[in-house]
């Protein structure tokens, strides 16, 4: 760099020179480009020394900052070192902070489970006690405004609760509480509990406490007159005889439930009057049938014998007489063949064969409408069940589907229609078999008294039937 800056002035003062050759002399110039030399030697002597003079402390400066780097370095990969444990560390507490938030998320779920057991499972005189505790623990375990923390805290309350309640139940809890009397007057009184047994006593009303179906305060079942002074005296004492129901009150639910015919049958809706009076008609037609059909009397081959009998003796209003004595169709197509005992065999055959159609359809009449009931009978029940399933649909959409009482409600009146059907389609078809067997017996005893006949007229030469 110095070098480049002596041959620059070195130039410099040579063009100036050149430049100036016209207006100085050789000498001049000489003696300028040499003091000009000497300057720039003396800047270069001056420049070299400070070089040289600075030259070990920068070196010297550069060795400290190279160790420093060093030192720097060897730090900055420590505190790598370090912030890749700490980040590690920090993963490990991240999942155990959320290990701890599950496990707290899943005793609240376990509490808010207990929250509704307890409440679901509580008898029902019990509610009007611990029902508001109950469901003030419920609305702050809801609030999602406060901490998981306080909200598991405020439910702990609950478990207390429960632990009080069967401290109270081992040894008896008597209350102050009110129930449905059985005259259906909500009266005030005191209720007593003994594990699941509740007894309750007022100044008019005394019995076994229990949830009927329909009403939402504890009803009174009345005992007898005789368990009446006992049962009130272990309520308002504490000490006395317990009436109990194995049953704990589910023979009081089931007896609560069951229906008059009437009222079962008016559950099915409106299609269950077409169905009934179909139902019924059918049965009155089989009855009517079954009295027809057994008041027939069939034409026994004695019968036959002692008419063709009387025939080959020549006796023909005799035949008739004794023909027209059975009372039937039998006996009306044993008289018709008298009547043409004359005539060839052919058309004695043909006249018989008429008749017995004729009886045939008088015979079979009803019988169809039997058939009818047994195949209707299930699709008009089939169609009551679907108009009372649209009709449970449209409830479950307006109230929702939350009890499921109401739904298993409504289906099993949707089915009565179905029952019903099948109620009226199987007598039906019992009776249309039995009807149609028995009709066919009559026209098979007509039939073979038409050709016992037939086969005992004697074949002689008669006119040809035209």
């Amino acid at each position: 760099m110095i070098s480049m800056k002596l041959r620059t002035l070195f130039l410099t003062s040579l063009l100036g020179a050149a430049l100036n050759v016209g207006a100085q002399d050789f000498d001049a110039v000489a003696a300028s480009a040499k003091a000009e030399l000497d300057k720039s030697l003396a800047e270069l002597s001056a420049l070299q020394k400070r070089v040289g003079a600075e030259r070990i402390p920068l070196a010297q400066q550069l060795s400290q900052t190279e160790d420093a780097v060093l030192t720097k370095r060897k730090e900055h990969e420590k505190l790598q070192r370090a912030k890749d444990n700490d980040l590690v560390d920090l993963n490990v507490l991240k999942g155990n902070v959320k290990k701890q938030k599950d496990e707290l998320d899943y005793v609240n779920g376990l509490l808010q489970e207990f929250a509704t057991l307890f409440e679901s499972r509580m008898h029902i005189s019990e509610l009007q006690v611990y029902q508001e505790k109950v469901q003030g623990v419920r609305k702050q375990a809801a609030n999602l405004d406060l901490p998981l923390e306080k909200r598991i805290e405020d439910q702990f309350v609950l478990l207390d609760l429960a632990a009080g309640r069967l401290e109270q139940l081992t040894g008896g809890h008597a209350f102050d509480s009110r129930a449905l009397s059985p005259a259906g007057v909500v009266e005030n009184g005191r209720t007593m509990l003994l594990g699941p047994v509740a007894l309750f006593a007022s100044g008019t009303s005394v019995g076994m406490v229990e949830r009927q179906v329909g009403s939402l305060e504890p009803s009174v079942v009345a005992v007898s007159p005789e368990l009446a002074p006992a049962m009130r005296q272990l309520v308002t004492s504490g000490s006395g005889e317990l009436a109990l129901d194995a049953t704990l009150g589910n023979a009081l639910k089931l007896a609560a439930m069951e229906q008059s015919l009437y009222e079962k049958l008016a559950q099915g809706g409106l299609v269950m009057i077409p169905l009934l009076t179909l139902g019924l008609a059918a049965v009155l037609v089989a009855l009517v049938k079954w009295f027809q059909l057994s008041r027939i009397r069939l034409a026994t081959e004695r019968d036959v014998q002692k008419v063709l009998k009387h025939i080959e003796e020549g006796e023909e209003n005799a035949a008739l007489a004794y023909a027209r004595n059975i009372t039937g169709p039998a006996g009306e197509l044993l008289a018709t063949a008298v009547e043409h005992a004359n005539e060839k065999k052919e058309y004695i055959e043909e006249v018989l064969y008429e008749k017995m159609l004729g009886a045939r359809i008088k015979i079979e009449r009803g019988l169809a409408f039997l058939a009818l009931a047994a195949t209707t009978g299930p699709l008009m029940g089939l169609l009551g069940t679907v108009m009372g399933m649209i009709a449970t649909f449209k409830l479950i959409s307006s109230h929702g589907s939350g009890d499921p009482k109401l739904l298993a409600e409504g289906i099993s009146e949707a089915l009565i229609a179905t029952a019903t059907g099948m109620a009226v389609a199987i007598p039906s078809l019992l009776l249309h078999a039995f009807l149609s067997r028995k009709a066919k017996g009559v026209i098979g005893s007509m039939e073979q008294t038409a050709v016992g006949f037939i086969n005992g007229v004697k074949d002689e030469e008669k006119p040809t039937f035209v």
